[in-house]
């Protein structure tokens, strides 16, 4: 357990920052959102884009009872699916060309705390741009700040 609890305390030092990255153009910003709100898979979880910017986006994965396991948990696969569709627009919002490919290579996440019928956020930034591999870090909260899971992936990309 000390492992754990070790791995819990490092992510929530690590806490993600909107403010650490460069805003974009409002007109750039609308577009990523309208591009999101158009994806039938994040539109079918109701995933809702709420900021991006420079190597950085967070996404808000509202709460409804279709989400939940049956011991009445929000399910952890639905919030693997919101930490792999935040991450689109962080990589997108620092490329200078739009990839024909963008796979996930590796997906590890922590989970931390459960969610009971709450929305969920992510924030995603990029820690480490190749010229066609990207390492991401997000993590997932609650409303009132609560550290659910934090994940560490790399997206190949091809162009």
């Amino acid at each position: 357990m000390a492992g754990c609890r070790r791995s819990a305390t490092m992510a929530r030092a690590m806490r993600i920052q909107a403010s650490d990255h460069a805003s974009l153009a409002p007109e750039v910003e609308a577009y990523f959102k309208e591009r999101m709100s158009d994806a039938p898979f994040p539109t079918l979880l109701g995933l809702r884009l709420e900021e991006v910017r420079q190597d950085y986006a967070r996404m808000r994965m509202p709460y409804r009872p279709e989400l939940n396991q049956p011991a009445g948990l929000v399910h952890g696969g639905a919030i693997v699916s919101l930490i792999d569709t935040v991450v689109v627009s962080a990589i997108f919002s620092g490329v200078k060309e739009i990839p024909r490919k963008l796979v996930t290579i590796d997906l590890h996440t922590h989970f931390v705390s459960p969610v009971i019928r709450l929305d969920c956020i992510a924030e995603a930034v990029v820690r480490r741009r190749g010229r066609s591999m990207i390492f991401l870090f997000v993590e997932v909260r609650t409303p009132d700040g609560t550290l659910v899971a934090d994940a560490s992936l790399s997206y190949k990309l091809s162009f």
